[in-house]
């Protein structure tokens, strides 16, 4: 049994944590912030009256959802008071950011449109935006491949903006909300949208549109919402940074499990909530083999998440992660890091001559060989397909290009399983200042299909020059 002094002691330890924490969150302004704080009327806020669950006006009025979560924080630990400005449509809610009503936009991705009249706080939350498709559309491996298809996009959002500069193949139809956009790809008025992960869950789920599903995920227009202050509020700007960066990413993810809870449940069961009190003395005493039991089994559902099922190495969600903390690190500290991006030559012929078992046999001796001949420092994922990643951190693009050399030799002396002989084609580049995930990977790409164009086995750097 658990003595009442060891009770006692943990709260008491509990309670140290809680004065701990608040002291470490502590924020420093300058005189001028001050002075600024001590004065400062309302905060003014425009945001997104229908963009569950990220942010919504409820029933009553009340700004509620995962934004307005992490902007209460934020100004509790400022000492701000917000207030919200009431609108009806997203579309309001710009026009009256643009007309300076509201000093403030509590939920927004930055754009060179809205760069017009907004600075902006850092990130106060991370969400990849995927494809949807009906159940009966293929898997989109690339946009740029689908020719005369139509993507319903809400208006006025970061996606319109960048769907027109970056896919002009593809037909934009407008829509007034996240709901009316995928209406329209249920009622087959539009082939394909674009949105959040998280809201597109929770859409699918409590629409019920269940025709619906993910068909492949664009990484580069990963949502990094922010809080857009107005330019000429540069004081309040300062101050709201400066809250945003004592967010952790453990409160994101309180904040953000909190509402995708009550998506997926409704109400609760009181009942069953009085029988654990009931027997809470006999939990008490399990407990401790309970925690041991689920930390392993939540282990490996971590390693199972961020892992490519058949080659055992990173998938490409997880390697999404790592190349964008790269560079992060790289923008920090300086430090160079290249990529190196490589594809089987000729691997349908394995598949079409000796069947998919074969070419499974094939993949997975070639990542195999791959993590044999790379350092421990490097990161191996599986893109997809027969194509293969590998990071290489502090290497300039020297060390990135003789480490891919070296694996092409290896690759073509070495005997696979069924097949005997295969035979790679490698893409070179490295990390630049200024580049987001989505530079390297075209630029490597570009350069593996230079090697494949030239007569394959082979590396090439891009840069393009013969080596």
């Amino acid at each position: 049994m658990v003595s009442t002094k060891a009770v006692l002691c943990i709260f008491i330890f509990a309670i140290w944590v809680s004065f701990a924490r608040a002291s470490d969150l502590a924020i420093e302004f300058t005189e001028q912030e001050k002075a600024y704080l001590q004065n400062a009327a309302p905060v003014k806020m425009c945001v997104d009256p229908d963009w569950i669950p990220f942010e919504r006006i409820n029933e009553q009025g009340q700004h509620e959802g995962i934004a307005a979560d992490l902007v209460q924080l934020v100004a509790q630990r400022t000492g701000l008071k917000i207030e919200l400005y009431p609108v009806k449509t997203w579309d309001e809610s710009l026009a009256a950011s643009k007309s300076k009503l509201c000093h403030i936009m509590s939920f927004i991705n930055q754009t060179p449109a809205r760069d017009e009249w907004l600075i902006y706080t850092e990130p106060t939350f991370y969400d990849p935006n995927i494809i949807v498709t009906r159940e009966e559309h293929p898997f989109v491996a690339d946009l740029r491949a689908l020719q005369g298809e139509s993507v319903a996009i809400p208006r006025g959002t970061m996606i319109e903006e960048r769907i027109r500069r970056d896919y002009p193949n593809l037909e934009v139809v407008l829509a007034d909300s996240e709901s009316a956009a995928s209406l329209l790809v249920s009622e087959r008025k539009a082939d394909i949208m674009i949105r959040s992960l998280i809201v597109a869950a929770y859409a699918i789920k409590k629409e019920g549109l269940f025709n619906l599903k993910i068909a492949g995920q664009i990484p580069e227009y990963t949502n990094q919402l922010r809080i857009g202050v107005l330019k000429d509020e540069k004081i309040l700007h300062d101050i709201l940074d400066k809250g945003v960066k004592t967010i952790t990413p453990q409160e994101r993810e309180a904040i953000s499990n909190k509402h995708v809870l009550v998506i997926a449940q409704k109400g609760i069961d009181y009942s069953l909530v009085w029988k654990i009190l009931a027997v809470l003395a006999l939990v008490l005493l399990v407990s401790a083999y309970w925690i041991r039991k689920l930390n392993v089994l939540n282990k490996e559902l971590k390693r199972l998440s961020i892992t490519d099922k058949l080659t055992g190495v990173f998938n490409r969600v997880k390697f999404d992660d790592v190349l964008e903390t790269e560079i992060q690190r790289s923008l920090r500290f300086r430090q160079p890091f290249g990529i190196i991006m490589l594809d089987i030559d000729y691997f349908k012929q394995v598949n079409d001559l000796h069947g998919h078992q074969a070419g499974d046999m094939v993949l997975t001796e070639m990542a195999r060989l791959l993590q044999a001949h790379t350092r421990e420092t490097d990161i191996l994922g599986r893109w997809g397909g027969e194509e293969f990643m590998i990071i290489c951190p502090q290497t300039d693009i020297n060390g990135v290009l003789s480490l891919a050399k070296n694996l092409c030799r290896i690759i073509e002396g070495h005997t696979f399983p069924i097949v005997q002989q295969k035979t790679a084609s490698f893409g070179v580049t490295a990390y630049q200042p200024g580049d987001q995930t989505g530079n390297l990977i075209a630029r490597a790409d570009a350069a593996l299909y230079a090697a494949k164009h030239d007569g394959r086995n082979q590396v090439k750097v891009w840069p393009i020059h013969e080596e």
